[in-house]
């Protein structure tokens, strides 16, 4: 019966991301891999996730996994509901004394099982006027772990503004998530060039500012 409720939850999350905010959805001409991959997303609101599970196509939405904070999604079981049992969700906790698991071994272990990530490098919510934060190295240890995973970089446009912080009701507003195409990592690459070739080809999809000339 639970499994039922959070499959027909699951169908109601994604009509009404798509209800608030009209989301149109821009994919790369190779279109989006195969195989399973990593989503790899700017971070402005908690809704970031949602919207880029809700326009993937279903065929690859049932098999995506956000990679979300333990502390928000545990905090009360309408959160655990969701984030466990209607998207699947891998929790890693974040408070390094309060891990049992180690976070990387945990999203390892879901590509190795087929499943597609959603993940967030900058690690927390941007609410700067920065278009990004500094990428945290989780994702450069995730693929060398996993070499062969290919990396999608995800603009998420406008979201923060239908969810801005400490607003409970959306503003309906169109938002577009736009898709990348696939990346590897380098044979030898370090860390640092790593983060910030995946920095750029994320900022690359961003809309240009007015007035750029671009």
């Amino acid at each position: 019966m639970k499994a039922l409720v959070a499959k027909v939850a699951a169908a109601a999350f994604v009509l009404f991301a798509r209800a608030i905010t009209a989301v149109r959805a821009i994919w790369p001409e190779e279109g989006l891999p195969a195989k399973p991959c990593i989503y790899f997303a700017n971070h402005s609101s908690h809704g970031d996730f949602v919207l880029v599970w809700a326009v993937l196509p279903p065929r690859l939405r049932h098999r995506t996994r956000p990679v979300a904070g333990a502390e928000y999604w545990l905090k009360s079981h309408t959160n655990a509901f969701i984030g466990r049992d209607v998207v699947n969700a891998v929790l890693i906790e974040r408070d390094r004394e309060k891990r049992t698991e180690d976070p990387i071994a945990l999203m390892v272990s879901a590509i190795d099982a087929g499943s597609s990530l959603i993940v967030f490098p900058e690690g927390t919510r941007n609410q700067t006027d920065e278009r990004l934060l500094p990428f945290k190295s989780g994702i450069f240890h995730l693929v060398t772990e996993r070499p062969e995973a290919e990396l999608v970089p995800v603009w998420i446009n406008n979201l923060n503004r239908v969810m801005p912080k400490g607003e409970i009701v959306p503003i309906p507003l169109i938002c577009t998530v736009t898709f990348g195409k696939a990346l590897r990592i380098d044979p030898g690459e370090e860390k640092e060039a790593f983060l910030e070739r995946m920095r750029a080809a994320l900022i690359a999809l961003a809309p240009k500012p007015a007035g750029s000339g671009e």
